[in-house]
């Protein structure tokens, strides 16, 4: 969830931004703090996690998912116009950076890291929106490959196009970063779609983590009205709002907390890097593997078994690096940053 406000606030900012550079010039004073950014985005999430029933979500999943076509198509196209402009020519190399002229050797290996932690993030995705009917298994493997493809193939556009663009110089994000100034209202767009994207985000990711915590303390503790009780709230144009103080109160601190950490460590790709390795590997890897082992009932020492533990091992060693390449680069973002407490 914190990886959502961060790229929001960075894209309200640039947003900001990409007006003042417009009106005053590309070397303008344009800088403008995060932290008002990231207090109105946690605030809008706070009403937004006061929806009892995730599915009541659903269309902003839809949203999320139109708005991701949107930004991405932007970045494509003002990359491919980039590329496109006379006299176009960008330092390029198969392994980016060259090591004792851009970074050192330590610095190339910690990136890498952080990189992969990035892709990681790129392909953790949830299938909790799924209905029951038609089966879950077919939908799930459809939706899978459909999604992991078509997520494959803007992403490596993005990143094949962006490199060619901008080559070593390249931002960590294109559209946040000023890799483009102009059209400014076309930047503006592309920002405004990923604001909307991750505002969906959030609640796919924070939803089912509500989910958990309140199911458990309803069995925990079954007869206590604060844990059980609801009161129907009418509000005018909006209907008949379902309030619980359990779940007021403690979405309402979980949302705080992430925003207070956003806030706190406001770092893009590290964080990025960070979170994708943490959820990468149990999330997207070990969890289905082993489910899918149990319930196909595939033997021990069986080709499959050793492949899938064999592809588990191996994404697991991609999560620690990626996640030692990231806190590296959180500690080296914290040397040069000012918090803003």
């Amino acid at each position: 969830m914190v990886i959502a406000i961060i790229p929001a606030c960075f894209c309200t900012r640039a947003i900001s931004k990409s007006n003042c550079f417009h009106k005053k010039g590309h070397l303008a004073d344009c800088n403008i703090s995060n932290f008002t950014f990231m207090a109105i985005f946690g605030s809008f999430q706070i009403l937004l996690s006061q929806i009892p029933d995730f599915h009541e979500l659903s269309w902003l999943s839809i949203v999320a998912a139109i708005m991701s076509f949107g930004y991405a198509s932007i970045g494509i196209g003002l990359s491919i116009a980039k590329i496109a402009e006379r006299g176009h020519h960008v330092e390029t190399g198969l392994t980016g950076l060259i090591v004792g002229v851009d970074e050192t050797g330590m610095q190339k290996l910690w990136n890498t890291f952080q990189a992969i932690g990035n892709i990681a993030f790129a392909y953790a995705f949830s299938m909790d929106t799924i209905k029951s009917s038609p089966p879950e298994n077919k939908v799930m493997k459809k939706s899978a490959f459909t999604g992991i493809l078509i997520t494959t193939f803007f992403y490596a556009l993005c990143g094949l196009l962006g490199y060619e663009a901008f080559g070593n110089k390249a931002p960590g994000n294109f559209l946040t970063g000023f890799g483009f100034y102009e059209p400014f209202w076309l930047v503006d767009i592309g920002n405004l779609f990923i604001i909307i994207h991750l505002v969906g985000a959030y609640q796919v990711f924070a939803q089912p983590i509500f989910s958990i915590v309140e199911s458990w303390g309803n069995k925990r503790w079954p007869q206590s009205k604060f844990m059980t009780k609801e009161y129907h709230v009418n509000i005018p144009l909006v209907g008949i709002w379902r309030m619980n103080m359990f779940r007021l109160i403690w979405r309402t601190m979980y949302v705080i907390f992430t925003t207070v950490i956003a806030i706190i460590l406001p770092f893009f790709n590290s964080i990025v890097g960070l979170l994708g390795a943490i959820s990468f590997f149990p999330l997207t890897v070990y969890f289905p593997t082993e489910m899918y082992l149990k319930q196909a009932k595939v033997p021990k020492y069986s080709s499959i078994w050793i492949g899938m533990k064999l592809l588990s091992g191996f994404c697991l060693i991609v999560t620690l690096v990626a996640a030692v390449g990231s806190i590296v680069g959180i500690i080296t973002d914290l040397k040069t940053s000012t918090l803003p407490f």
